[in-house]
């Protein structure tokens, strides 16, 4: 959790003069996209949303289990009740998303503790893990990461406490094809990892990836490739380590790892969010083993790809933003098959974008469509003056989405809005639609 995330829309003026003068500039090495004049159409529709009401689903987590039913976590119960941890919240639906039910995820007395980040994970079997972070609001820090393990489906849970330690935060939970269960946080001094093999019956921790950076991002691949994206800032940003920008990738279960910088170039910044907000730095592998790094600077939004695991990369510029576009996340399937999500601008002009995108075997320019932007009900008071109007508010640091097993994709966004004493998660389907060639009939 980045604790001094306020700050986020205190230098738009300075961020659009920044964007007029970045306009049409390139990185050396970096492709601009094109695209391909012979393309068949293709579109994105973005359906209404099905808002669930209930309690604060911030930076909410959604995945899809094997047997069709959605799960979605989230957090902030604790702010609305006034308790300094609650029990983690889950939600289930069993009609694709129409209707909402709470998943009970067992009491702090069974070991179910979280009032802050999630991630959730399914096995190929339905194993199904619920990870969390208890985080202090009054200290700025965490201090708790705790696992939970559902072998049907939510009804009953097995809760395991990782760690406590001064400073935990950011955990993310990935299964490799063979049921092996990684997990990965950072304590200000590292980022930490432990693996299970038992389907979450016991956890082991392995050595650090590295001793120093945050937890950004964990993604497995089809052969039980990870592959762990460390950046600067760690411990809800009270510490930042200058020149970590790497990928960690293991190919023997994250016994031994492969470092390399990451690609592309990003504004960092230790002191604030100018001028590009920036905290998940998202990974995604796909079924031919092809790892995908999706990122924004002052240029644009940005994706590349590593067929060697991490070692070289092919970058493509996917868009420009007319203003800055910020929280990046990715996910993939089959076969160079991604969809990306991101923010753009502030207070007036701030939306939520989702995309889809193709990328081939080759280096041609990737496919890119995009669905109308929305704007999420999420707000927050504005730190500069708090009598005024309230102001719209990410609530996290990502957009979570996932394909569906019937088809499109499933976004969910958080409902945060006091004026109006709503609060919960949007659900979002995006259909795609594509059309024929001219003359292929």
């Amino acid at each position: 959790m980045k604790s001094k995330r306020i700050r986020l829309f205190l230098h738009s003026c300075m961020v659009g003069l920044c964007l007029v003068a970045a306009t049409g500039c390139r990185q050396s090495g970096e492709a601009r996209r094109a695209a391909p004049e012979t393309a068949a159409p293709w579109t994105l529709a973005l359906a209404a949303p099905v808002d669930h009401l209930d309690v604060v689903a911030g930076e909410p987590m959604i995945v899809e289990h094997p047997g069709g039913t959605l799960f979605v976590a989230g957090f902030g119960a604790s702010r609305k009740s006034g308790r300094k941890t609650d029990e983690p919240t889950l939600w289930k639906s069993q009609d694709g998303g129409m209707t909402w039910a709470r998943v009970q995820v067992r009491t702090e007395t069974n070991g179910a503790a979280g009032n802050s980040d999630v991630d959730l994970a399914v096995a190929g079997d339905g194993t199904l893990y619920f990870i969390t972070l208890v985080f202090d609001e009054e200290k700025g820090e965490g201090g708790q990461i705790s696992v939970g393990v559902s072998k049907d489906a939510g009804v009953s849970w097995k809760w395991t406490r990782l760690s406590k330690t001064r400073f935990d935060d950011r955990p993310w939970i990935e299964v490799a094809p063979d049921g092996t269960a990684h997990a990965i946080w950072n304590d200000g001094k590292g980022v930490r990892h432990v693996v299970s093999r038992d389907g979450g019956l016991t956890w082991k921790e392995q050595a650090r990836i590295h001793p120093q950076g945050g937890s950004s991002h964990l993604a497995v691949g089809p052969k039980g490739e990870i592959a762990v994206r460390v950046t600067p800032a760690s411990a809800a940003g009270d510490k930042y380590d200058e020149g970590v920008d790497l990928i960690a990738v293991s190919v023997d279960g994250g016994v031994t790892w492969r470092k390399h910088a990451a690609p592309g170039t990003r504004e960092w910044n230790p002191r604030d969010d100018f001028p590009v907000p920036r905290w998940v730095e998202p990974l995604a592998w796909d079924e031919r083993g092809g790892l995908y790094s999706f990122w924004t600077n002052l240029h644009g939004l940005w994706l590349a790809r590593s067929v060697d695991q991490g070692a070289t990369w092919k970058t493509w510029r996917l868009a420009e933003s007319p203003v800055v576009a910020y929280f990046p996340y990715l996910i993939a399937r089959g076969r160079g098959e991604l969809a990306a999500t991101w923010f753009s601008g502030w207070t007036k002009t701030w939306k939520a974008h989702v995309a889809r995108i193709d990328v081939g075997e080759g280096e041609a320019p990737p496919r890119f469509v995009e669905a109308p932007p929305f704007v999420p009900d999420s707000w927050r008071p504005n730190p500069s003056w708090p009598d005024d109007p309230l102001i719209h508010d990410t609530a996290g640091e990502y957009l979570a989405l996932s394909f569906l097993r019937k088809g499109g994709l499933a976004v969910v966004s958080p409902i945060k809005n006091k004026r109006e004493n709503r609060y919960g998660f949007s659900f979002w389907k995006v259909e795609e639609r594509r059309g024929e060639l001219p003359g292929s009939k």
